[in-house]
């Protein structure tokens, strides 16, 4: 992990509430898939972790990040051309396993699952990708899944698009039968997923502050009663590890 200053070369809305940054930064030749930067955002002192999306070139990275504050819709106003520093690629990231495998995604959660796509379909398995959003106006990366080759199915809460309700609503009705998952989303979500699944992982959404395990602010439970924290022990976790 290290800082560097990355060059903005497309900052642009996608979804309500949704941008994409695509970055020209050394760091996209270190990236895992499910691993995170920490964006400093120009007048903010703490950074903002932001998942990595895609790593589209030897020195390319995708971020796609939601405006829900003062960072992130000052982050949202930089302009090509201009630079932002990071620091990173941080925690650990998905496992690329031998095996088919069901992404399952839930709203900003579902950037970093569209990069662990790539890679399970760059060793040729199959990859079926749910995907859940409060509304068909906040749906995001639905293309960019099935241009990979992924099996996509949609579920929404208000049923403005593909099936009415939550992923686990959209994998019955559509009777998935996959078994190896790989979630990210809000807790919620991926406590239904562990509710339904055993094998696989989820990444776990948390505040952070310093992104590498000082400051112990992003500390959650295992199932043994320790603590484990989110950007450094995680923020990818296996199914039971964590108390959710």
């Amino acid at each position: 992990m290290r800082t560097e200053q990355a060059l903005i070369k497309e900052n642009t809305l996608i979804a309500k509430d949704t941008w994409k940054m695509v970055l020209e930064t050394t760091l996209a030749g270190e990236a895992e898939c499910g691993q995170f930067v920490q964006v400093q955002v120009p007048d903010f002192y703490l950074r903002r972790p932001v998942s990595i999306c895609r790593v589209i070139a030897e020195d390319r990275i995708v971020l796609v990040y939601k405006v829900v504050g003062e960072g992130t819709k000052r982050m949202s106003e930089m302009k090509t051309g201009e630079s932002v520093d990071l620091f990173g690629p941080l925690g650990h990231g998905f496992p690329v396993e031998e095996r088919n495998v069901m992404v399952i995604g839930g709203g900003v959660g579902v950037p970093p699952l569209l990069e662990t796509a790539s890679r399970y379909i760059a060793k040729g398995h199959q990859v079926t990708a749910v995907l859940g959003f409060n509304d068909a106006g906040g749906m995001i990366l639905k293309d960019e899944f099935e241009a990979l080759g992924c099996q996509t199915y949609i579920a929404t809460m208000d049923g403005s698009y593909g099936t009415k309700g939550t992923v686990i609503d959209a994998i019955n009705a559509n009777d998935l039968k996959e078994t190896f998952v790989l979630s990210c989303g809000p807790l919620p979500m991926l406590k239904a997923v562990s509710e339904k699944y055993t094998d696989g992982f989820v990444s776990l959404e948390a505040r952070m502050a310093c992104g590498m395990g000082a400051c112990m602010g992003c500390v959650v439970k295992d199932q043994e009663g320790g603590s484990l924290r989110v950007c450094a022990d995680g923020p990818v976790f296996a199914i039971g590890k964590v108390v959710l």
